[in-house]
């Protein structure tokens, strides 16, 4: 029966039936009769699906949603075939099937982020057994084994590192803009990519309890808990329903005329109500796409009208997502700036690591020496000789391994820049300080004005990021954000947002990577950068930001807020329309076939208002 259903609600099946309520409404006006009339195809094709829509509500429903618009207009299609008039019953069933259609076009939703989310997760391990190497599928891997984790491979399960040392990018679960040095003792994450040295790691959370299995979990659930709108078209409908009854059997029993009292039925069809939502979502779904913007649900569009808090996280959504240098400090007047960054280049040239590559990319105008030897110390710093001059560029702690004091000043100066969430990088040459560099993710330009904006539109800003306290309030006092959620794990920012719902705040959430998509499932409104961010984020999110302009957010809020103006309008217009219909039936002044015209206009009026909103200026 489910099949059947489909068939006939289809788009094909449905055009079949406005060909035949055409050929009926030419045939009328000629005079011509066919052997059957041909509206009686179209009450089959476009009247079952409508009947069965009304039926299922009224069974499975509970309370007042068991009264649907699907039920009116079965009422109204009932009477009007019982009275013989084909015609009304056919176009009535039509208008509602069209109505269905445009809904579900505004209203598919992507699934396919799910599965790329769940390709991410590792599928075999190398365990130590007896001094040996062994790869097992991950699944055969237990709490407390010992697995060796290579340079460029991903960490199969949860665990802490007993031996070695190395970077860490863990960008799929926190977000975190660098790799993380680890050492023994550290933990890691399931899915996180080790950059550099080979680690010993103690398995400690296996299979279903790591990491990325909780991360793929939260976001089928958040997918799942996400309850769907109700449809505004069944909001009026349980209203409508028994007023539409009363009066018509009322206009029955005062003027004992079945056709004044079917015609009430007819004309009180929702049927510009229920084109009124799926027309203005589309053309303003039309709008976005013009700004670069893909909106992919009009249940979306309703919602980010109502949105009173928007979220964003830090790294690729209110930053570039890219490291450059920003401060170059000499520690002593023997060196100028440019002898500090020539150094350093000269020491990071060979380097892999992101620090080193973003000191190189600063000075690639320069006249650089390569180094006659080079040694990298995973996740600590680089060592370099250029004629016979030894250079050491790092952290304090690999300085501090070398047997070098770092001064008082250059203590205070890094703690300066720590506080102001930039990495640093301190420069040596044959042990004599040179200089600090600084470095840190570039602000987008917009973002303060971005921020400024909402504010205007009484929407307040919150930053919910992974990464350090340091950065993120940097950041936050750039932009001019007050709340600040720093340091969180993907299920942390879900259960801020959670609380912020339970706070009866409508949440908006703009995020770019993979660690973003539950809270961007989990949010009211899921907001992804579409040209940088994760094809999972963007696959999760219910809005693409196609050139990852953030200065759109503001847009959509006003978008929405129109959207809903518009079709709070059109459903007035509409009532009026069918109020005053009703006091001509009752009066006799149309029969179910003008009144099924005339009652139409607001069909045709609700369209005219939803494509004016696509090119309005917002």
């Amino acid at each position: 029966m489910k099949d059947i259903i489909e068939l006939l609600s289809g788009k094909i099946m449905t055009a079949v039936s406005g060909i035949f309520i055409v050929l009926s409404f030419v045939l009328s006006l000629s005079g011509r009769e066919f052997f059957v009339d041909p509206a009686w195809i179209s009450v089959i094709i476009s009247g079952i699906p409508l009947v069965y829509k009304a039926i299922k509500k009224l069974i499975y429903n509970k309370g007042v949603s068991k009264i649907s618009s699907a039920l009116l207009i079965t009422i109204a299609m009932i009477s009007a075939v019982l009275t013989g008039d084909l015609f009304a019953a056919a176009e009535v069933a039509f208008i509602m099937a069209i109505g269905e259609i445009l809904e579900d076009v505004t209203t598919d939703r992507a699934k396919k982020g799910l599965k790329k989310l769940i390709a991410l997760a590792p599928q075999q391990g190398r365990i130590i057994e007896n001094g040996t190497e062994k790869m097992v599928d991950v699944q055969e891997i237990k709490e407390g084994d010992i697995l060796r984790i290579l340079p460029g491979e991903a960490i199969p399960v949860d665990g802490r590192v007993v031996s070695g040392e190395t970077s860490v990018d863990q960008s799929v679960i926190t977000g975190e803009s660098l790799p993380v040095d680890k050492k023994e003792g550290d933990e890691v994450y399931c899915g996180t990519i080790n950059k550099f040295g080979a680690i010993d790691v103690v398995a400690t959370r296996v299979s279903e309890d790591s990491s990325l299995a909780r991360l793929i979990r939260m976001v089928k659930e958040a997918d799942e808990k996400k309850a769907p709108m109700q449809r505004t078209a069944d909001k009026w409908a349980s209203l409508l329903v028994p007023v539409a009854l009363l009066i018509a059997i009322i206009t029955f029993f005062v003027t004992n005329n079945i056709t004044r009292a079917v015609t009430v039925l007819v004309v009180f069809c929702p049927c510009a109500l229920v084109l009124a939502t799926p027309t203005a979502i589309m053309a303003a779904i039309g709008q976005a796409t013009k700004r670069g913007v893909i909106i992919k649900s009009g249940e979306t569009l309703e919602k980010m009208g109502r949105v009173d808090t928007a979220v964003f996280d830090k790294t690729g959504t209110l930053t570039l997502g890219k490291l450059t240098v920003s401060d170059i400090l000499p520690m002593s007047s023997k060196y100028s700036e440019k002898d500090v960054i020539m150094v350093a280049a000269t020491a990071e040239m060979k380097s892999e690591h992101p620090l080193g590559r973003a000191i190189c990319e600063f000075a690639k105008d320069l006249e650089i020496p390569p180094p006659d030897e080079f040694k990298m110390s995973a996740g600590k710093g680089v060592f370099a000789l250029v004629n016979d001059k030894e250079i050491l560029c790092g952290n304090e702690g690999f300085i501090k391994e070398k047997g070098i004091k770092i001064s008082d000043e250059m203590a205070e100066t890094l703690s300066m820049l720590r506080k102001e969430g930039k990495a640093t990088v301190v420069v040596y040459l044959n042990r004599e300080e040179v200089g600090i560099i600084g470095l840190s993710d570039v602000l987008k330009e917009e973002a303060k004005n971005v921020v400024e904006k909402l504010l205007s539109i009484k929407t307040t800003a919150v930053l919910l990021t992974g990464d350090n306290k340091g950065a993120a309030k940097y950041v936050a006092d750039k932009v001019k954000i007050e709340q600040v959620f720093a340091e969180l794990l993907p299920e942390h920012k879900v259960d801020v947002i959670l609380k912020m719902q339970k706070e009866n705040k409508k949440v908006c959430m703009i995020g770019d990577g993979v660690n973003d998509a539950p809270a961007l499932k989990t949010a009211d409104v899921g907001i992804a950068m579409g040209t940088i961010g994760s094809d999972i984020a963007v696959e999760a999110a219910d809005i693409a930001l196609m050139g990852d302009d953030i200065s759109c957010i503001p847009y959509l809020k006003k978008l929405g807020v129109i959207t809903l103006k518009t079709i709070k309008f059109s459903i007035s217009l509409s009532l009026i329309i069918n109020l005053l219909a009703v006091v001509l039936s009752m009066l006799g002044m149309l029969t179910p076939t003008t009144g099924a015209l005339v009652h139409n206009a607001g069909s045709v009026f609700v369209i005219f208002i939803a494509a004016l909103l696509y090119d309005r200026k917002i």
